[in-house]
Parts: C-alpha cells; structure tokens; sequence
C-alpha cells in the first residue's frame, strides 16, 4: 500500500462536524488528533464537539424527526439500499480508512465493510415489514389495533474496535424504523464515521436524520443529550462500566435502551471434538480484530485428556503468524489500539505467570513504535487469576482445563457477563444441553463466529440488555401502540 494512497483516502474523510445536514466546524475551537496506533504518528486532525454542539445536533434531529417518521418505508429502506451499493463501490476505501485508524489487518477491514454493509440491506429489507395485527376482542364488544411507531430520536454511541459494522448496525435499524439519530462515534476512530455519514448524504439522506458529532469530552457532551427530554432512546456499545453510568443517567428521563456491553466468551473443546476443527475456530474467536472483540473468546476451556494436544496444536499455529502494519501483505495480527491496551494485556499475562501458567508463545510487549503485543498462547491458567475474570481485549489465548460436563459448565458460568458461548463437541444431545445450560445469549456450536446481521446479537447479565440485528434489531427502535375501537357491526 502506497502512502499516495493512503494519503488520497484521509484526504477524502471530511475533519467536521455534521450537524443537520451541513459539515460545521463546531463551536469549541479545539481539535481531536486521530493516530496509527502502528506508528503512533497523527494521520489527521478533526473537528472536536463542544457541548453547545452536541445540542445543536440533538435540535436537527428533532427537526428532523416528523418527516422522516412520515417517510414511506419503501423510500427509507430504498436509501438504506443505495448506501449498501455505494460502500460496495467504496470498499476499499472504507477498508485502508479502518485499518490506518484502528489497525486491523487490511483483509480483516475488508470482512467489517462486507459485514456492516449488511445491516444497511438487511434494514433496508426490514423497513417495509414493519407490522402490527387487528382483530377482534375476547368479549367480542370491539375490534383491537395494534401498530408500530418510531420510538423517536436516539442517541447512538459507538465503539472504537469495529467502527463501521457498530454504526451501521445502530443506524441501519433506526433510520429503517423512521427514527431520527445523533451518532458519537469512539474517539480513538472517528473518521470511518465521518465517511459513512458522508456517503449517506451522497445517497440522499434528507438533512438532519443522521447527525455526528466527534468529542474528546464523552461524558460532557453525552450527559445533556441524555438528560434532554426530547431524546426518546439511547443505544451504546462498550465497557459494562459505562453501560451502567449511561443506564442511570438514562433512568431520569425512562430512555429505551440498549447496550452491548463486556464479555467473557467461555469455548468448551469437550474431549470428542473434532479437534482440527475445535483449533480452527479457536484461532477465529480469539485473534480475529487481534483479540479486541466482545465476542473474542476469552477463556478456553478445555477437557483434561485432550488439553495438552489442543495447546500444542494452537501454539503452532499462533507461531506462524505475522505482525505488523496492517497495510502489510501477509500481516495477520496488528497493533493493539494503544499503549493503554498493551499495558493492560501484559498485566494479565504477568498475573497469570505468577499465579503458575506457562507461556508456550508470545507474552511480552513487542518494543519499538506503534502498540504491539506478541500473539501468545498461556497454559495451565489457576483459578483465581485475573485474565480469567477481565475481558483481556487482546491477542492471548488462556487454556484452562475440566474434568467432566458440569465442571465445564461451572467453569463456563462463573462469570458476570454472558454475551457468547463457544462449544465444540460431537455428540448433539451434549451441545443442545449446553445450549441450555451456558448463560449467555449467543453460541456458536461448533463454529468460531457467530455475527451476522440477520440474526439478533446481544447478552444477558452484565452483558447487556437489548438485540442489535435480525427482526429483533428494528423493535429496539419500535413503540407498540394498541387501539381498542367500538364494535363495526353493532
């Protein structure tokens, strides 16, 4: 990859605000210096919101909210489709965007546009399948009639680690619904935003029904959005620890929320697992985005009399892979997002060593610029230790052993979040039992991704409340309406 084109692609991202419809330079005068964590060097400088415009960006969606919601569904779900066909036009565009900001290979970039690009034709697709039902009531006195209607202006927050496949999934419902929104997008990557909220004015986008507004000062900017009656959902993505300041903030007005908060994915190898298989999709959970994924398999779970072959097979191949620049051919694991994520990685590392886990690859800190981590591989992992109980969000694959069923599931359970499961066995009465048993609201069996737009992506405890895609997706942003009328006939 040339730096030409590198340098054509940031050119291209707008460095403002946008605010009902026009790209403003906002009111605070400040800036946010965005960066390669492969280098740590600035690769641009972008406008930074003030409070006074996050308010104005709330103002134009409201503006905004009662045409849009009187919008036929045909038409929302048409421009939905359009935005679709032009990220398929601007892929690559998107992908050397994501990578130069987040790091992620670039064939790791190029699957987020594929899979956020979804959304918009799944959402597209679902705009115009919004239903209620009528009929008649129990005493047979009159008929009942109950309807659908956009929840109303939402405030969407997302994260740094998937910045297209979050807004989308977010945006795509809302706007399918008829819902007006105010997107803040993580900022550590706020341009992949910025050009997917300029794409959605090329396609036709009427002003005002997609606002974003990039912040160094999160909390500052979000609290009177929140606290605005005005707003009618709040929707988030990221750590369980700010999911709950939002949701409290959120309780004084009773927002409709939805958040996808941390997790701490178990994958059960039972000792009849295909084990080829069981490796394969081991490797996908845990480095796929280089670890920094919600659903990144965080503690692998293994049968004691397969254990020791399993590691050995994983260690093989984590030693194969290559890393680097993610704009590099044959880089398989980039940088982490920053010195922060490396800190934290190598503390759980540390931690677990201390408390008796091998290192059979990896484990340090790789020195010299931009934020890497080696992809490790750590063995025999005690009870107790704290990579087993925090969401690692990075390239280090942790085996524990079991020594039967319930042991697994214990093992598996004992944690406060319950966002995704993975289990790989060949006896299919034991997985539908942990389908039964595992307290999360996703699993893969055996397989090693589970996302996909059209099927309902959430948690249950501390991993969230709500469902972003499938049918699901759409009655976040959704209010039921029931209407009872007199009798016709009487």
């Amino acid at each position: 990859m040339t730096e030409s084109r590198e340098s054509e692609v940031l050119a291209s991202v707008p460095d403002r605000l946008f605010i009902g419809g026009a790209w403003v330079a906002g009111t605070s005068g400040r800036t946010i210096r965005v960066s390669d964590p492969a280098t740590g060097t600035v690769i641009k400088t972008i406008a930074d919101a003030s409070v006074a415009d996050g308010a104005a960006a709330l103002d134009a969606a409201v503006a905004a909210q009662e045409s849009w919601a009187a919008t036929a569904p045909r038409v929302r779900g048409e421009i939905l489709r359009r935005a679709f066909d032009l990220l398929q036009e601007r892929r690559e565009d998107f992908a050397l965007l994501m990578t130069l900001e987040m790091g992620k290979p670039l064939m790791e970039a190029r699957g987020e546009v594929a899979y956020g690009g979804e959304f918009l034709r799944w959402f597209g697709e679902e705009a115009v399948r919004i239903s209620g039902r009528y009929g008649t009531n129990p005493e047979g006195t009159g008929r009942m009639i109950v309807s659908q209607h956009p929840v109303g202006p939402c405030f969407l927050i997302t994260p740094w680690n998937f910045p297209l496949a979050m807004a989308t999934r977010k945006v795509a419902p809302a706007l399918a619904a008829g819902c007006t929104v105010v997107v803040k997008p993580a900022e550590l990557t706020p341009l992949t935003t910025l050009f997917f909220a300029q794409l959605l004015e090329d396609v036709g986008l009427p002003a005002g029904v997609v606002n974003v507004v990039t912040t160094s000062t999160s909390a500052a900017v979000s609290g009177p959005i929140i606290a605005d009656p005005r707003l009618r959902k709040l929707s988030f993505t990221g750590s369980t620890g700010v999911g709950r300041r939002l949701i409290e903030q959120s309780a004084a007005s009773v927002l409709r929320v939805s958040m996808e908060l941390g997790g701490n994915a178990p994958f059960v190898v039972f000792e009849d697992a295909e084990l080829d298989k069981a490796v394969e999709g081991a490797l996908l959970a845990k480095f796929r985005n280089v670890g920094q994924a919600c659903t990144a398999a965080n503690r692998f779970i293994v049968h004691e009399s397969i254990a020791t072959e399993f590691a050995r097979r994983v260690t093989e191949r984590v030693k194969g892979y290559a890393v680097g620049r993610g704009t590099e051919d044959g880089v398989t694991i980039g940088p982490l997002i920053n010195g922060a994520a490396v800190d934290k990685a190598a503390e759980l590392v540390q931690d677990a060593i201390a408390r008796g886990a091998a290192v059979t690859t990896g484990g340090k800190k790789i020195e010299g610029a931009g934020s890497f981590f080696e992809p490790t591989v750590l063995t025999g992992v005690r009870p107790g230790s704290d990579i087993l109980r925090e969401e690692i969000f990075g390239p280090v694959l942790s085996i524990v052993t079991f020594a039967d069923e319930d042991d697994a599931v214990r093992i598996a359970n004992d944690t406060e979040y319950g966002l995704v499961s993975y289990v790989f066995t060949q006896d299919l009465a034991r997985g539908q039992r942990m389908i039964e048993r595992l307290q999360t609201g996703m699993m893969g069996l055996n397989i090693g991704v589970v996302s996909n737009a059209a099927a309902p992506f959430g948690g249950v405890k501390q991993s969230g409340v709500g469902r972003e895609g499938g049918f699901e997706g759409i009655h976040e942003y959704l209010s039921t309406k029931y209407t009872l009328t007199p009798d016709p006939f009487a």
